[in-house]
């Protein structure tokens, strides 16, 4: 039981595995770019720029992700905005929420996910939409790994290579100045 607490609870802080990853979705009307950058440590900014039939939209949404089960795979829910351009209306603007999951795939650099994501229309024929979608990303930053250290982590370990390869510094002589001889004490 406290293995199974410990083990959780190491999930917690690694929610993501990437720093930034850009990708395509697709959703039943429209298809476009996505881009994921992390901005906390379990929080991103997702950019979908989607382009439909009728109508071409940017969307910008804050999420929290959570992990379950295991590295890599996590629900994610948030919040944002939207604003595009309607066929025959002109233009729209609306908020929006996310819901979904996503999986870092294992030994690829490829994020994957499904969601549903309600949005609220102003100046839009449809004042509600629900649309469901799937993104595909390529990681293009990485999440950086951190080192485990028994004995702490200081900035000299780090710029030495470690709390056993510091490397000892070399003296200067001490010099004084006399006017007259060689300067040596």
């Amino acid at each position: 039981m406290i293995g199974l607490i410990m083990m959780a609870g190491s999930n917690l802080v690694q929610a993501q595995k990437y720093r930034t990853a850009l990708g395509v979705r697709i959703a039943k009307e429209s298809v476009g770019l996505t881009v994921q950058q992390k901005i906390l440590p379990k929080s991103t900014l997702e950019g979908l720029g989607m382009i439909g039939s009728r109508e071409a939209s940017g969307t910008l949404l804050f999420e929290q992700h959570f992990p379950i089960i295991f590295k890599g795979f996590n629900y994610y829910i948030g919040a944002g905005a939207h604003v595009g351009n309607l066929k025959d209306s002109g233009v729209f603007y609306g908020g929006d929420a996310i819901l979904g999951l996503e999986m870092k795939l294992p030994i690829f650099r490829i994020v994957i996910s499904g969601d549903i994501k309600p949005a609220f229309h102003a100046n839009h024929e449809d004042w509600f939409e629900l649309q469901r979608g799937f993104s595909v990303r390529y990681i293009l930053v990485k999440e950086k790994k951190k080192k485990f250290r028994l004995f702490g982590n200081s900035d000299e370990d780090e710029k030495s290579g470690g709390i056993f390869n510091r490397k000892k510094k070399k003296e200067e002589p001490k010099r004084s100045f006399w006017l007259f001889g060689d300067g040596e004490e």
